[in-house]
């Protein structure tokens, strides 16, 4: 189906309140997922947690098949996290890393992702390398398959970065990782809910998300992708109840699902705006969505290069709906907090973020812009207008 924006907006009660560019950041939820949030906690108010939780078991197991529908992949292969900075280092933590094992990843490649790298090859010994990227700023992946020997334990790419705009060519780098036998986990952080994910068609054995950014859900959400073919290579860092059978004083199993990467403990509102907001967007459809988030991305950065003083700093073969830009005698903290003062919500990007792209590229902070489907020409055009103004 075609996007009914002005639905859309009509659904999103901030939209008369501010020009949201951070969907990036934090994109505003329509009102479908704040009426699942308030309605359940409104039952927890009135019945009690644990009751309103067993009343409303039906509704949360549908958000595993929900998200299961989004990504391709079976229900039993999701698990529902915290966010995706719990769902991402489950994940990572979960192998059984040995000293020299070798661990390639992007030049783009997300500060917390990479910080933990760096603390495994300080406690493990393994070896962090980052794969060169092409003149176009992509992962190179005829040099990710050069690099690859039989110590490399792990292929860990941010699908899309923090900054720049970039789509990393995901589907190529799994079909290395596959015809090699190498565990692939993909950073989908600020992918899901605006590129149309197949997790078989791309083929990540393990992929983390959240909630709260292009999916509109709510923040403190998130959940894991576990092929169910890799659920016996790994072990979850964390095992409590939930995840695991306590059967004999000196003995337990753990769950045959990806469930074996949860805890017990959940915010049930926020599992159900989750879930409110995952159908949401397959009722618009992904195909949808993503074609008209990157036709407003591409709209957004041909009219800001035509904005007196800024340079627009994205790169990419493919491009999403993340825009990155400086300007020549304005700080990106001063732009983002003057059009706030304007209700136009930005975020800024440090270098610090995506410290390697940062130092190669030689990048000041940068003012982050990042449209969903719910925005239109004429907010882009009023973007700029305040731009040239400032």
């Amino acid at each position: 189906m075609t996007i009914d924006v002005a639905r859309a907006r009509a659904e999103t009660p901030g939209c008369s309140q501010v020009l949201h560019f951070n969907n990036a950041g934090a994109s505003l939820m329509p009102k479908v997922v704040l009426d699942a949030q308030v309605a359940h906690l409104e039952r927890e108010a009135a019945i009690g947690g644990y009751e309103s939780k067993a009343e409303a078991m039906g509704a949360i197991e549908g958000v595993y098949a929900s998200i299961a529908r989004l990504l391709n992949c079976r229900a039993e292969e999701i698990a529902l996290m915290e966010n995706a900075t719990v769902a991402w280092h489950a994940a990572f933590l979960s192998l059984p890393w040995q000293e020299g094992d070798r661990i390639l990843t992007a030049e783009a490649e997300y500060a917390s992702n990479y910080i933990s790298y760096l603390k495994l090859a300080r406690q493990k010994g393994v070896q962090v390398e980052r794969v060169p990227s092409t003149a176009a700023g992509d992962l190179d992946v005829a040099a990710l398959e050069r690099m690859i020997d039989g110590r490399v334990r792990l292929i860990a790419v941010t699908h899309v970065p923090t900054n720049g705009g970039l789509v990393n060519p995901a589907a190529e780098i799994g079909r290395i990782a596959k015809a090699h036998d190498i565990l692939f986990l993909l950073d989908a952080c600020q992918s899901v809910g605006q590129l149309d994910l197949d997790v078989q068609a791309i083929g990540c054995d393990l992929l983390s998300a959240t909630g709260r950014k292009y999916l509109r859900g709510p923040r403190g959400s998130g959940f894991l992708y576990v092929k169910k073919e890799r659920l016996e290579d790994i072990e979850p860092p964390v095992l409590d109840l939930h995840s695991a059978f306590w059967a004999t004083p000196e003995r337990y199993e753990m769950r045959s699902d990806a469930r074996r990467f949860e805890n017990w403990e959940f915010n049930y509102a926020a599992v159900l705006g989750l879930g409110a907001a995952v159908d949401y967007a397959l009722a618009w459809g992904m195909p949808e969505v993503e074609r008209r988030v990157a036709a407003l991305g591409a709209d957004l950065r041909s009219a800001l290069a035509e904005v007196p003083g800024v340079t627009v700093q994205d790169i990419g073969t493919r491009k999403c709906g993340i825009c990155t830009f400086s300007h020549e005698s304005l700080d990106a903290e001063t732009i983002s907090a003057r059009l706030r003062a304007q209700a136009i919500n930005t975020s800024v990007t440090d270098p610090n973020s995506t410290l390697l792209d940062a130092t190669a590229r030689g990048l000041p902070d940068l003012v982050r812009a990042s449209v969903h489907y719910f925005n239109t020409d004429e907010e882009i055009d009023r973007f700029c207008r305040a731009l040239r103004e400032l």
